[in-house]
């Protein structure tokens, strides 16, 4: 579904992503771990075309996505949930779901997709009318991945969807993107929660300055010695 192939970045002077490989297939959960600042957010980026890449190719369904703009992206069906939530605060939780089906190709879908969201979301139908900067950390994160989800994702990339948040509502989350992965959307997650994230995760790659240093099925990377250290206090 998609693939990275030798992906290079740099911010200015600073190279931040080295020779990136990375495949992503239909109906997976691939998780992408490592301490802050490996570059996980950054490689979010050059998908969503939000950055451009020095070097390397990134293809989805067969297209190379070089040439499109970050809007165009979303029109082929990848969506970006980002990290630190990016609500609109002063909007309601409803005006912040229909600016998710913004795109023209979206609309017609708008109200099957809101009956969706608030099946996965009940809190938000009973907020619907509440401004989204007077909810709680918790909710406020899944009004973004509601939101991610009104524009029909095929492929959803999730940035560090559990920072900041209680124990209670990190559960939460990961049980909802299980939920939407059975729903058959595929799913790239980016997180520090190394142990939840490879926990759900088909496939992961863990990156360590820049380099993917580790691949491997999710359960086999938990048993790994490296992760267990590195990651786990183990």
């Amino acid at each position: 579904m998609l693939t990275i192939d030798k992906l290079n970045f740099s911010y200015g002077d600073l190279k931040v992503l080295w020779d990136i490989d990375l495949e992503v297939h239909q109906g997976e959960i691939v998780s992408v771990v490592g301490a802050n600042g490996a570059g996980k957010s950054t490689t979010l980026k050059n998908i969503s075309r939000l950055v451009r890449p020095a070097s390397g190719t990134t293809t989805f369904l067969g297209e190379n996505l070089a040439s499109l703009a970050s809007h165009q992206v979303v029109e082929r069906g990848i969506v970006q949930v980002p990290e630190g939530r990016k609500i609109f605060p002063e909007m309601t939780v409803m005006e912040n779901l229909l600016m998710g089906s913004y795109l023209k190709s979206t609309r017609k879908d708008r109200k099957g997709n809101l009956e969706r969201v608030f099946t996965l979301f009940p809190r938000l139908k009973e907020r619907e009318k509440q401004l989204g900067g007077t909810m709680s950390g918790g909710e406020q994160q899944m009004l973004a991945i509601a939101r991610g989800l009104m524009a029909n994702p095929k492929l959803l990339l999730l940035d560090e969807p559990s920072l900041g948040l209680s124990p209670l509502f990190v559960k939460i989350i990961f049980e909802i993107i299980q939920e939407i992965n059975r729903q058959g959307v595929t799913i790239l997650l980016v997180e520090q929660n190394v142990y939840q994230s490879l926990k759900i995760a088909n496939r992961a790659y863990v990156l360590e300055t820049g380099r993917v240093v580790l691949a491997g099925g999710g359960q086999e990377l938990l048993g790994n010695e490296h992760v267990k250290k590195a990651f786990l206090g183990m």
